[in-house]
């Protein structure tokens, strides 16, 4: 009997995050915020306030600037700021970090920020280079027997005919093209372009008329037009930060075959090459800096050193774009006894944009929880719907979101494919909000270790 097993299709995992719903601010073309847009809901005059901040740092009037969010917890600080990086442009760096990250047992809380500053700004580098692009219409590998193993072939040179819609031209290529060939996999009705100079291989995608299939791990592309050989424009992405790494890395290369201590941190003098070769490119033309957001949730945990550290850093040359949040009101600034709005100094305060936003309605919190079921692909009912708006409301938004995958797994396990009020209210008995904990807390006070 021939053996026949069933497989089992596998569930693809697909991590979601809080915010990943989020596309822009959700504005019209005179800045006026919609109800509801690109996964935005609701705080119209903080969002509003946010697209004159995009504005402004698209006509370079931010120097100097940062912008502070305020509100209670729950109000989508964070939904904002992501937005203003969205809004901006898909390549804009966008750094996302909390006001406890900088205390940490390796390195000063000054490098921790200024490498998180030197993340947020990006170098666009554009080049002109020398390329073969095109087609592939033939592929041919010649294989030679390893030189240690007999029993082993590798590749020591390949023929490639590439094809465009004016032109067409055979190439005999190296063993070093030829083992990128194999390594990406290129074929027949693939698109590809080879650096000349170089040898690098960038495999585009494939041809719609070759692709056989709806899904495809390589993207449909149309023939490339003109001739194969020609000038084309490289366009690479890079932070600062990466730029400091690279340069270190060298020196501390030099310094460990030397026998010279390395450091962690990266020196000043590092960065100060970095940013002169960076400035000479931009002058040139070849490159352009593209400043991203630098986000501090919980900027009421940063100290006094920390805030004078990023009020210098802000009237800098080479600046991100510095958005701080917090939920805190009248409260000391670390590290000093003296007492100040959201725990930030007066004379950083004086630099920022300040936006507020309020607490969401019943109406706004429906809309929010339709947009979170909806990514995370969670069925509801109309009635399950209700109670949670009405838990929302009573209790706080993040309580409702957190009980949807609960309230989904509970009708799973009853056979439901829909989440009904039922699976809502069990799932609230299970996981209760903070202020039954509290209650739970008060009525088994004297039996709670203290």
């Amino acid at each position: 009997m021939a053996a026949i097993k069933e497989v089992k299709p596998v569930k693809e995992t697909r991590r979601v995050g809080a915010h990943s719903h989020i596309r822009g601010l959700g504005l019209d073309e005179n800045g006026h915020a919609k109800f509801v847009a690109d996964g935005m809901v609701g705080q119209t005059e903080a969002r509003e306030a946010a697209g004159i901040v995009v504005q402004m740092i698209r006509e370079g009037k931010m120097a100097g600037r940062g912008v502070l969010i305020v509100g209670p917890s729950g109000t989508g600080k964070t939904a904002i700021a992501v937005g203003i990086a969205k809004e901006l442009g898909e390549d804009t760096p966008f750094v996302a970090m909390s006001g406890s990250e900088i205390y940490s047992s390796e390195l000063k809380k000054t490098e921790v920020l200024m490498q998180a500053l030197r993340k947020s700004i990006g170098v666009r580098f554009r080049e002109r280079r020398t390329v073969y692009e095109g087609a592939v219409k033939q592929l041919r590998i010649a294989y030679v027997k390893h030189p240690f193993n007999p029993y082993v072939k590798v590749p020591r040179e390949a023929e490639i005919v590439l094809e465009t819609t004016d032109d067409s031209l055979k190439l005999r290529v190296g063993e070093e093209i030829a083992v990128q060939l194999l390594q990406l996999r290129v074929r027949r009705g693939d698109v590809i372009w080879i650096d000349a100079e170089t040898g690098e291989v960038h495999k585009v995608g494939r041809l719609c008329s070759e692709s056989r299939y709806d899904i495809s791990a390589y993207r449909c592309v149309e023939k490339p037009s003109g001739s194969v050989k020609k000038d084309k424009e490289i366009v690479h992405m890079l932070t600062l930060h990466d730029l400091d790494v690279a340069y270190a890395a060298q020196r501390a290369a030099v310094a460990s075959f030397l026998g010279m201590p390395i450091t962690r941190e990266i020196p000043s003098d590092v960065r100060q090459r970095v940013d002169e070769e960076v400035k000479k490119l931009v002058n040139e033309g070849r490159a352009e800096l593209v400043p991203g957001v630098l986000f501090i949730d919980d900027a009421h945990m940063l100290d006094i050193e920390a805030f004078s550290f990023l009020t210098r850093a802000m009237e800098s040359e080479l600046a991100p774009i510095l958005v701080l949040a917090t939920n805190r009101g009248m409260t000391k600034i670390r590290g000093t006894d003296i007492e100040a709005p959201h725990g930030i100094p007066l004379d950083l305060l004086d630099r920022l944009l300040i936006i507020r936003t309020r607490p969401y309605t019943a109406e706004e919190i429906r809309e929010i929880l339709k947009i979170r079921a909806d990514e995370e692909e969670i069925p509801l009912s109309d009635d399950a719907l209700e109670e949670l708006t009405r838990l929302g409301v009573e209790r706080s938004l993040r309580y409702a979101v957190q009980l949807m995958e609960p309230a989904r797994i509970l009708a799973e396990r009853e056979g439901r494919t829909k989440v009904t009020v039922e699976d809502v209210k069990k799932a609230a008995k299970y996981f209760v909000d903070l202020r039954e904990s509290v209650q739970y807390i008060q009525q088994y006070e004297e039996k709670l270790l203290k």
